[in-house]
């Protein structure tokens, strides 16, 4: 129920401000209303998926959806033209389960089975003036347009430099707090980094600004690599007191972003400029310097304040586009803070001219993702969507047939609204039923105040103009965000020549909520809590596999580096569906109860593993403490792992 915080996102604001509004202006001017209302719709829908982020993963997350919301618009129209009431309810039904299931495999699987399912809808219950081939390229072109906006318009950063990627590539004076100490090296060869000492020379001007001249292509990318040197840098700070595992969880945070921003979808299939080439080298030598701090604050032992210095640094350079500097260098004491050294050392020379392409992530085969589609969790998801969009238009053909709509022919709100309530994945079910039912009241009442008073259609095109750009800041609650895209689509709608319907939108929300509401609590066959089962399973699975690769003593650090990315995420997105599962109504969430305690146990087997890949590069051998850590956590995995029906442990 709380609302996200965070500075207003300019950029999305403007093209949204520059989305659907001037679409439908355009159209109105070319007599071709319908279709401006279709592309606005798509634009409508693409801006909510315009999620922050760099641009190249912007291609997947707004355009695998909008080819889905084209499939839905498609199948929606023939089968709303050609097909009796029962039938078009049993092939709704179908999509329902078919959108429900992929939605389980990740974040744009989601956004893709629900622009596929609310596009079917609207196609069905919205008939349209123009032909189908007319109509589907309008959506394709609505979401088109904002693409190529999010992947043209320079972000604000990008024009004018981020003031804390300090001097640039101009000279650099180390700060005299971090003068060498005494301390004793077990390792007797030199160190090669430049000598952090203060220079007597007078302090050398400021050198010029960062070099970001009109190159705001991988302003994502390089904003999320800086991300990943902070959380380091933060989790050095926390190492030794309460906070370290919130620091360690949001270092995880840190690197499936970044990640995630590095592996967007290309032409080619290694990075084919310098400047991805670089962050793509930046990002890989981040990952040894979040193992060393792992490690570090697994120990539970305070770290001198200068060694998290050198990250910040870091973090410094890759938003300035510059050279990383003279660093600070951590004493080297025990085996975590030498191998902090190193991957500082590391880091330094990779920022001068290194080149790593790998970003150590494996693609799901296509078999793997069919296994989640058909899994205990996409069976749950895909029944429940399934049963609810289908009663949803069932409900909805009912009152169409029985001239209960009153004035207005259209019946297609009813189930797209159960569309974004079932979905799990945008937090608890009865917290979005209220956010729901709320903003749409809320909303429509609005629009008739507005209606009431604009002229039309100038005073509705910028009413929806106004609208798309209030779109990303009203995604930080689902309530706000309701409210604005009621206000949204009834001004569209009206455009496209149905009459002021507020009142009969509230009462199809209040319904669809019912609809939902009984049926998401429903028993359903099988066992339930499948989503979180399957999460568990999966972390359960890729810690297994980096603990056996640690203790192998493989001198293959690429795939160990592989492996502990796999089992943080995995774990990351096990706790997610944990915590919503959770804020469930208890008849939901006592399925899935135990399940914390089971990831916990796995956090800290996967945190002793990372402990014990430090200390064995170092010695070569383990030390009492991490084997009896490591039989501690596997035993207490083999007791809890009963509570939440899991067929298989690391024990």
């Amino acid at each position: 129920m709380r609302a996200q915080r965070g500075p207003v996102p300019w950029a999305a604001v403007t093209r949204g401000a520059l989305a659907a509004g001037p679409l439908l202006l355009a159209a109105l001017l070319a007599g071709r209303a319908s279709l401006g209302v279709v592309a606005a719709i798509a634009a409508m829908l693409a801006g909510i998926n315009d999620r922050p982020g760099s641009r190249r993963t912007s291609v997947r997350r707004i355009g695998v959806p909008a080819l889905a919301g084209a499939v839905g618009l498609l199948v929606g129209s023939y089968a709303g033209a050609h097909l009796g009431a029962f039938a078009l309810t049993l092939v709704l039904t179908g999509l329902g389960l078919v959108g429900g299931g992929i939605s389980a495999i990740g974040p744009v699987a989601s956004g893709t089975g629900t622009q596929l399912l609310v596009t079917s809808a609207v196609g069905a219950g919205m008939p349209l003036p123009d032909p189908v081939w007319q109509t589907v390229p309008a959506f394709l072109a609505g979401a088109g347009w904002l693409l190529a906006l999010r992947l043209l318009l320079p972000t604000p950063v990008s024009r004018t430099g981020d003031p804390r990627a300090g001097r640039g590539r101009g000279p650099y004076r180390p700060d005299s707090r971090f003068a060498p100490r005494p301390d004793k090296r077990s390792d007797p060869r030199p160190d090669p980094r430049p000598d952090p000492r203060p220079d007597p020379r007078p302090e050398p001007r400021p050198g010029p600004r960062p070099d970001v001249r009109l190159d705001f292509r991988f302003d994502g990318e390089r904003a999320a690599v800086a991300e990943v040197y902070d959380a380091v840098a933060a989790l050095l700070d926390a190492a030794g007191t309460e906070h370290a595992g919130a620091r360690r969880a949001a270092l995880t945070a840190a690197l499936d972003h970044a990640q995630d921003a590095l592996a967007g979808p290309r032409l080619r299939r290694h990075p084919s400029s310098a400047a991805e080439r670089r962050l793509h080298a930046q990002y890989a030598a981040a990952l040894p310097l979040g193992e060393a701090a792992t490690a570090l604050a697994w120990a539970e032992r305070t770290v001198p304040k200068r060694a998290a210095e050198g990250p910040r640094r870091l973090a410094a350079a890759v938003r300035g586009n510059s050279l990383a500097g003279p660093l600070p260098a951590p004493a080297r004491t025990d085996p975590a803070l030498r191998a902090l050294d190193a991957a500082l050392l590391h880091a330094a020379e990779v920022f001068d001219r290194g080149r790593a392409p790998d970003l150590h992530t494996r693609r799901r085969s296509v078999a793997a993702l069919v296994r989640t589609v058909l899994g205990a969790g996409g069976r749950e998801y895909a029944l429940r969507a399934g049963l609810c969009f289908g009663a949803a238009a069932a409900t909805a053909q009912a009152l169409h047939h029985g001239h209960w709509y009153g004035a207005h022919q259209h019946w297609y709100w009813l189930p797209a609204t159960a569309v974004f309530l079932v979905k799990p994945d945008l937090g608890p079910l009865v917290s979005r039923v209220l956010c729901r039912a709320a903003g749409t009241v809320l909303g429509a009442l609005l629009f008739a105040g507005f209606a009431a008073v604009l002229p039309r259609p100038e005073g509705l095109v910028v009413l929806v103009a106004v609208c798309g750009a209030l779109v990303p800041v009203a995604a930080r609650h689902f309530a706000a965000q309701t409210t604005v895209v009621t206000v949204l689509v009834l001004a569209l709608v009206m455009v496209g020549g149905e009459p002021q319907a507020s009142a009969g939108r509230i009462g199809e929300t209040l319904l669809a909520c019912a609809i939902v509401l009984i049926v998401g609590h429903l028993p359903v066959p099988g066992q339930r809590g499948g989503g979180v089962r399957a999460r568990i399973d999966a972390a359960d699975a890729a810690a297994h596999a980096y603990l056996v690769h640690v203790l192998g003593e493989s001198d293959d650090r690429a795939a160990r580096w592989t492996l502990r990315r796999e089992a943080y995420r995995t774990l990351a997105e096990a706790r997610a569906a944990i915590a919503r599962a959770a804020a469930e109504l208890p008849a939901l969430a006592r399925h899935s109860a135990g399940a914390d305690e089971v990831a916990a146990v796995l956090e800290r087997l996967v945190d002793t593993t990372t402990a014990c890949a430090v200390h064995l590069d170092d010695t070569g051998r383990l030390t009492p403490r991490h084997t009896e850590r490591l039989a501690a956590l596997r035993d207490e995995l083999a007791t809890r792992r009963g509570r939440v029906g899991r067929s298989r442990t690391l024990a």
